[in-house]
């Protein structure tokens, strides 16, 4: 190994004392496309707090407490003060590779950042709307709402119009000469006629650019009814409405014909807040703290945001002007978050968000660049940790349509659910942590092109097969993929109950300091920066967010009196892959073992419920009265709730009578 001298490693090569007369240093950032970046920064400054200042995206899930290992960059060339840590072998060292979190300023440096340090912005992916998997969900959900009397059909409506031209003779204004051809048209009074400014604006151009033969955008509330545009009778341009959840670690987006129902773009990509933290803690912190607020909200519309609606305009050929309303599913504090709101509140007792409800947003609020009269609809929240998501998802589910006691877990960096049947409903909210969606994973990753979404292990050989997003070569793992490797891994007998590894093999290594880990990839096959692997410590995070889960799910059973037998159905909702295999969901104990036909995957409910709010006032009604109707269990609250978690942190669980069907082989 290559000595270390003050922990100054220069080229991986050479060592070299830094000059302690300076006090700014020149920074650069090169990356595998794109310019480089190039910032100035102080001695003793974090790199990784250096790279957010100068808008370069790195992953930090753990906030840069060095517990992720996310935030691995090369030093190209210069000087930085970086200690040897478990992320990074000594080889790796030697080679460069630092966490920007734990590496401080102590001279000039260039930096590389390779793509997997900023997954979340460089792994967008836009889906193909040809694959019938990718539009199927939509299309049953829109059968499902009709089947239960919720009519689907937007109150934006197209109302052609052809006027009079003015004369020498008729010299009225050309917006009394508007609102009363819609008077004549729509048959209401003329003083329930709203023609607001953005309209007016540009209304003598298109009035005389189409010869007077128009087609207005309107909304009708009652007797009253809101011109949103006016285009001219020729345009081909059609109504466009966009749905967006918006997660703690991904977002995904669809852009829809309200005319319709059409699905004319979809696309995902990661949380820019990310490098804040991979939990809502974290990112309340960072938001509290000077510039915070703005700095959140940047990163979640400017990073991640806006780029994807780019993307998407592209593809489906939308003008943004045409886009007049917008519906966002997220959880409470990313709807603050989002919203630049105070949203330090929420994690202080008594834990009060701004907002359930709100109305009357528009989407010019938070800077998107849509039509200026496009509405901002936001799926109530319920508490402080179950907000718009899941409301929205609780449509999908149809349990409040349903006699039979249901439940709908929604699995992302915190974990949701929502029990009950037509008569009543009840929700709560766990810390699972980022790991569903890769995150707390040394080689987690979003459910995108390069992940393991699915695997089998031979128990002689220990040898994997996989399913891979994209047919790539595999660059990581996601939440589907994690679930199966873990729960193959426990019925090969290759890790024990507390998940420590109890075989040897080719596919079993030992670091430095004794921690096992098992290769799913090699780096050699994959062409990667390093082998994909998964290690103890990712195992046990995920232990404990599967944990976290189950406890939940006994917990509000117990609180009303039930056990797991009462459920007739269980609705799986996240956009962990394309689906996760229930059977091995149960053998590593995070639902509860009841019969298998009883699970059903219903992808990513959040975005699928945004859909039908857009398209339906009946549903979007539905929405909010479920809000108002569901009771919020505070678990940390509830007296056996934390002996709970900690007897679910094992595989399947503690009490191995809670499930019987779990098998492990000799």
């Amino acid at each position: 190994m290559l000595g270390v001298l003050k922990g100054r490693l220069i080229d991986g090569l050479k060592i070299a004392k830094v000059k302690e007369t300076n006090s700014k240093y020149t920074i650069t950032f090169r990356f595998e496309s794109g310019e480089p970046v190039v910032i100035s920064a102080n001695a003793g400054e974090k790199l990784l707090d250096v790279a957010r200042k100068a808008n370069v995206a790195i992953d930090a899930p753990c906030s840069g407490n060095g517990v992720c290992g996310k935030c691995r960059v090369r030093l190209v060339s210069g000087y930085l003060d970086a200690p040897i840590n478990r992320h990074i072998t000594s080889e790796e060292y030697a080679a460069g590779w630092r966490l920007a979190c734990l590496a401080q300023i102590s001279g000039d440096a260039e930096i590389e950042v390779p793509d997997i340090a900023s997954a979340y912005r460089s792994r967008m992916k836009m889906a193909d709307l040809s694959s019938p998997e990718e539009i199927a969900l939509f299309e049953d959900l829109r059968r499902q709402l009709e089947e239960a009397g919720l009519a689907f059909g937007s109150d934006l409506s197209f109302l052609p119009l052809e006027l009079t031209e003015p004369t020498l003779e008729d010299t009225m204004p050309d917006n009394e000469r508007l609102l009363r051809a819609i008077e004549a048209a729509a048959g209401v009074d003329e003083s329930a006629i709203m023609l607001p400014y953005p309209v007016l604006k540009d209304l003598s151009w298109v009035l005389r650019e189409s010869g007077f033969r128009v087609k207005c955008v309107i909304s009708r509330d009652g007797e009253r009814i809101l011109v949103r545009d006016v285009l001219p009778q020729s345009s081909t341009e059609p109504m466009v409405g966009f749905a967006l959840d918006l997660g703690t670690t991904s977002l995904a987006g669809v852009l829809v014909d309200l005319e319709t129902g059409k699905i004319l773009a979809k696309a995902s990509g990661g949380n820019g807040q990310i490098r804040y933290g991979a939990d809502v803690i974290n990112r309340i912190i960072e938001s509290d703290k000077v510039g915070g607020r703005k700095r959140l909200q940047d990163a979640v519309i400017k990073e991640s945001i806006i780029p994807m609606l780019a993307s998407m305009y592209r593809s489906a050929g939308v003008n943004p002007r045409r886009i007049y309303r917008m519906v966002l599913a997220g959880n409470t504090t990313m709807n603050h978050l989002l919203l630049g709101l105070h949203a330090d509140p929420i994690r202080m007792e008594p834990f009060v968000p701004s907002f359930f409800r709100t109305d009357h947003l528009y989407v010019r609020d938070i800077q998107l660049k849509m039509n200026p009269l496009a509405e901002l609809i936001v799926a109530p929240n319920i508490g402080s940790y179950v907000g718009g998501d899941i409301t929205a998802g609780a449509l999908v589910s149809m349990i409040w349509n349903r006699p039979e006691m249901s439940l709908f877990i929604d699995l992302g960096t915190n974990g949701e659910l929502v029990f009950g049947n037509s008569e009543f409903l009840m929700s709560c909210a766990c810390s699972a942590g980022p790991a569903f969606e890769g995150g707390d994973i040394s080689c987690g990753m979003r459910a995108t092109d390069g992940a393991i979404e699915a695997c089998v292990i031979d128990k002689e050989t220990m040898e994997p097969s996989m399913t891979v997003v994209g047919n790539v070569p595999p660059a990581g793992i996601c939440g589907s993929g994690i679930i199966d490797v873990i729960a193959e891994l426990f019925r090969c007998g290759i890790i024990n109950g507390k998940g420590k590894f109890i075989r040897e093999g080719a596919r079993i290594l030992h670091d430095e300091h004794g921690m096992g880990s098992y290769v799913l990839a090699w780096k050699k096959d994959t062409g990667g920066v390093k082998d994909v692997v998964i290690n103890e410590v990712d195992i046990d995070n995920f232990i404990r967010a599967k944990g976290a889960i189950f406890s939940a799910t006994q917990t509000m059973l117990a609180s009303l009196g039930f056990d797991a037998s009462v459920i007739e159905r269980v609705y799986v909702a996240g956009g962990i892959g394309s689906g996760i295999n229930m059977k091995n969901a149960v053998t590593i104990g995070m639902f509860p073992d009841i019969p298998l036909e009883h699970f059903h995957y219903i992808g990513n409910s959040s975005q699928t419920g945004a859909y039908a709010m857009l398209l339906s006032s009946q549903a979007r009604e539905k929405v909010f009265e479920l809000g108002r109707s569901m009771t919020y269990l505070e678990l940390s609250n509830e007296p056996g709730y934390m002996d709970e978690f900690v007897a679910a942190c094992f595989l399947p669980h503690t009490d191995s009578g809670l499930f019987p069907s779990v098998r492990v082989e000799p």
